[in-house]
């Protein structure tokens, strides 16, 4: 039976940054406590961590070569502190850290010195995803830059890895931050070793997994590209509600829009580690509307399924729940009766509002 202390613990999303020292114990004490002092420093200068402090929405968890940084300001936060850390040690090439960021459950604690602390499974992740990096890399739990994708900004700046196995056996899917100025573009040690290896562990394509690649804009106007893009964008959503699919977000898909060379599909699938491929295109002529999907198998290039659809653009729901339902059913994925639903559920009942949402979006 739980104590009545246990019931007083309060949970509260926390936004987790984890930083690391690389090498830090191959280091000698008073290198040890320079390198801390710098990291220090750098934390300190960034505009994240001097806004979060000054709302008092900023918790520290010293680590000994580290720190986690709880933010409770937005999902942001630890992503834009986690660059702005980035881009000031390149003036320290000395200084080897990497970052890990998830967001949440964390609550207030008592430590054994009887100091206020913090802990939770919030923090416990974001070391398990930074801990599947090196130095240098800025690696983003999927729940993260799920959140981060709603920002057009991020979209660029997200690439997925695929999934990591951590420690007790958990398996995290994760991505890399970078730019051209920020984090470590290339592929960690550990997607490296397990690729190596030919495990279908971190990295490898799951047996049952889709790339939606942006919808090409087929219209005769040009402006007419936010429904291709909302096609898109909508079959992402959809597909990934399918238990067992593992289906790439937006920014990793989107990473692929205008690209149309002879090995597009092989690229796509060594990139993004899926199976198969999905494309199409959108024309639209006054009120009516086509679609054509195809459905590509990334082994051999060969199709797996292809279909147009005509009608008019209140059709566009219709459309996109069909050709849902015939990626699954090509792919030989049993759905029960919750999954068929969702993946039949329109997102509103008003094609038009739906219409202009797309369009504010663009």
């Amino acid at each position: 039976m739980p104590s009545e202390r246990s019931s007083d613990v309060k949970f509260e999303i926390g936004h987790v940054l984890f930083i690391d020292i690389v090498g830090y114990s191959k280091l000698l004490i008073n290198e040890q406590s320079e390198q801390i002092q710098t990291l220090r420093k750098i934390v300190r200068g960034t505009e994240q961590v001097r806004l979060a402090e000054a709302q008092g929405k900023l918790m520290r968890l010293p680590t000994g070569d580290g720190a986690a940084l709880v933010f409770r300001t937005n999902v942001e936060a630890p992503a834009l502190c986690a660059l702005e850390i980035s881009k000031e040690l390149k003036n320290h090439s000395d200084l080897h850290v990497r970052m890990g960021i998830h967001s949440g459950p964390v609550n207030e604690v008592v430590d054994l010195n009887e100091q206020a602390n913090i802990a939770g499974a919030g923090i416990n992740i974001a070391q398990r995803v930074m801990d599947c990096g090196d130095a240098g890399h800025i690696l983003v739990s999927k729940r993260v830059a799920d959140d981060l994708e709603h920002y057009s900004q991020w979209r660029s700046l997200l690439h997925e890895l695929g999934e990591c196995e951590v420690k007790h056996g958990l398996r995290i899917s994760l991505l890399n931050l970078y730019g051209d100025e920020a984090g470590n573009p290339e592929l960690p040690e550990k997607f490296r070793q397990a690729k190596a290896k030919g495990q279908t562990a971190p990295g490898a394509a799951p047996a049952k997994s889709v790339a939606v690649l942006p919808f090409v804009n087929m219209s005769a106007d040009k402006n007419d590209e936010y429904l291709s893009d909302g096609m898109t964008e909508e079959l992402i959503n959809a597909l990934a509600r399918v238990p067992g699919l593992r289906v790439p977000g937006r920014s990793s898909s989107f990473a692929f829009k205008g690209k149309n060379e002879d090995d597009i599909f092989r690229k796509v699938g060594e990139q993004l580690h899926v199976n198969a491929v999905l494309e199409g295109s959108v024309r639209k002529a006054g009120d009516k509307l086509r679609i054509t999907a195809q459905l590509i198998n990334v082994a051999d290039g060969y199709h797996l399924w292809s279909e147009d659809y005509d009608g008019d653009v209140r059709d566009i729901f219709t459309f996109q729940s069909s050709v849902a339902r015939r990626v699954v059913e090509a792919l030989q994925i049993k759905l029960g009766v919750e999954a068929a639903r969702a993946l039949a559920k329109k997102p509103t009942e008003n094609p038009e509002a739906h219409r202009l949402y797309l369009l504010g979006r663009y």
